[in-house]
């Protein structure tokens, strides 16, 4: 292992404190961490747990003996996604003014945290996104979102339309390619904006939490964008693979969550109805191919 100096040292723009939150994450919880801990700007990392079966925690606790910049919380339940996120973020304090959210199979380099954080600052106040690839090269358009078209999936329910999709365009003329959301397998923001919007809600268990920190964050100010040149290795559906029903119950709960609080005030109670049905009509067929999938 490399020797570690002080990573933020000198540096005008602070460091990075990274939040991982696992769940039977033995399969890339090792690489992900050792990356994390040579990273530059890396002044702190809080691992949460949510209850994993498989080795995580064994794996994580030989790094946190190993450096004293890696700590963890071992839930003895699985609370959800955004409440280990905000736990993560909570027990670091004011370790570092930069946070990053980092999935467990996420692979960074060397200097990922610091070129976003480099760029962010340059913008004011941002909320950034990388350029996220799988192990054969092929880009994520989840990297890319926009906002959820409920109107869209209702008229695609009906089967007057295709069914919408949140992926935007990839634009590599820009550095810094402006969206309305961007993946929360990494996210890198001030810790002053992640506090002023109230974190992450609570209230999803499971996806659909990031397109709402992200449409708070841009309600608050913030420049939201991917940084087309920035790429990371994203191992995707590490954890997810073995419970599809789970992972996809919770997706569609996600959106449905997602309309009442954003879109739901402003339309009538037979659109409710309509995009309500939408939703969960899909599930089943989005269990199906889960489970293909999986298998």
């Amino acid at each position: 292992m490399t020797s570690l100096s002080d990573p933020h040292a000198a540096d005008p723009h602070g460091g990075i404190v990274a939040v991982v939150v696992t769940y039977r994450s033995a399969a890339t919880i090792d690489d992900c961490l050792l990356r994390l801990r040579v990273g530059e700007g890396v002044a702190a990392i809080r691992v949460v747990d949510n209850d994993s079966d498989d080795g995580t925690l064994e794996i994580v606790q030989r790094h946190a003996t190993a450096d004293p910049r890696v700590r963890f919380i071992a839930n003895p339940d699985n609370p959800g996604f955004a409440v280990a996120c905000n736990q993560g973020a909570a027990d670091a304090g004011d370790a570092a003014p930069w946070l990053a959210f980092v999935n467990p199979d996420c692979l960074v380099e060397v200097d990922t945290l610091s070129r976003l954080r480099a760029l962010a600052a340059s913008r004011g106040e941002a909320l950034l996104g990388a350029d996220l690839v799988d192990e054969h090269g092929a880009r994520d358009g989840a990297a890319r979102r926009r906002d959820p078209d409920f109107g869209a999936m209702l008229r695609a329910a009906l089967g007057s339309a295709s069914a919408p999709k949140l992926e935007l365009p990839i634009d590599d003329a820009q550095e810094l390619q402006p969206v309305l959301a961007v993946s929360g397998a990494l996210m890198l923001m001030p810790r002053a904006l992640f506090a002023r919007i109230g974190g992450f809600d609570e209230g999803y268990r499971l996806h659909a939490e990031d397109l709402d920190l992200c449409r708070r964050a841009r309600t608050a100010g913030a420049f939201l964008a991917v940084a087309n040149r920035v790429r990371v290795l994203h191992v995707r559906g590490v954890s997810s693979r073995s419970r599809p029903l789970f992972v996809e119950w919770h997706k569609h709960r996600g959106l449905w969550r997602y309309f009442r609080k954003f879109e739901a005030p402003q339309r009538g109670v037979a659109t409710c109805l309509g995009v309500f049905a939408a939703i969960w009509l899909r599930f089943p067929l989005a269990v199906g191919r889960a489970w293909l999938r999986a298998r």
